[in-house]
């Protein structure tokens, strides 16, 4: 059996060998790291920051497009069948369906799409890695707002100040931990096979 995904990105340099298997694993892996991260809290003002989205980003650059999309699609049906996942250990289809509800959805395309650019080596060096990070952050709020509109009945004022401004300053952050972690992780798998083939 061979690999779903694309070739190229972290998770195949660092995973010898690539079948439906261990594409799985990773898959299974992502939902891991993205449970986990949802319930980290740090107490920033005026907006704490929560891992989750921290965990989108990394999960879809090292993953790619097709194997981070599954990952967050799983995170997303596990947490709507019950398993307290989602941020503060929430779960069930309420979540999705609430005000939150357009961001889960979003980060299944942010995933795909940080995914998508690290399979064409954006995640390679700060700079690239820093724009498919905003990127793919863009692209969970461009989901969440409008989802948020609509489940809330909020004003665009309200929804901008509800949904977006607060968490501005938390998005720049972890868009820029991302942006830092994945070219460091890449610099150390070049530092591995220099090793080896020394």
């Amino acid at each position: 059996m061979t690999s779903i995904a694309a070739p190229a990105v972290l998770a195949d340099r660092l995973v010898a060998r690539r079948t439906v298997v261990t594409d799985v694993a990773l898959v299974s892996a992502g939902v891991a790291l993205t449970a986990l991260l949802a319930q980290v809290a740090i107490p920033l003002w005026p907006v704490p920051i929560t891992g989750q989205t921290l965990a989108v980003l990394v999960v879809g650059a090292s993953l790619g497009a097709v194997r981070g999309a599954a990952s967050l699609s799983v995170y997303a049906l596990l947490g709507v069948a019950g398993l307290p996942i989602f941020s503060e250990q929430a779960s069930g289809l309420a979540v999705l369906a609430g005000p939150t509800g357009g961001y889960i959805v979003g980060f299944v395309l942010a995933a795909a799409l940080t995914g998508w650019l690290a399979e064409r080596r954006w995640d390679r060096r700060f700079l690239g890695a820093a724009i498919a990070m905003t990127a793919g952050t863009i692209v969970t709020f461009a989901i969440g707002l409008p989802w948020l509109a609509l489940a809330t009945g909020g004003t665009l004022e309200q929804v901008l100040a509800w949904g977006l401004v607060p968490f501005i300053p938390g998005g720049i952050v972890k868009a820029l931990i991302a942006a830092a972690i994945l070219p460091l992780a890449w610099k150390g798998v070049r530092a591995l096979d220099a090793r080896r083939d020394a």
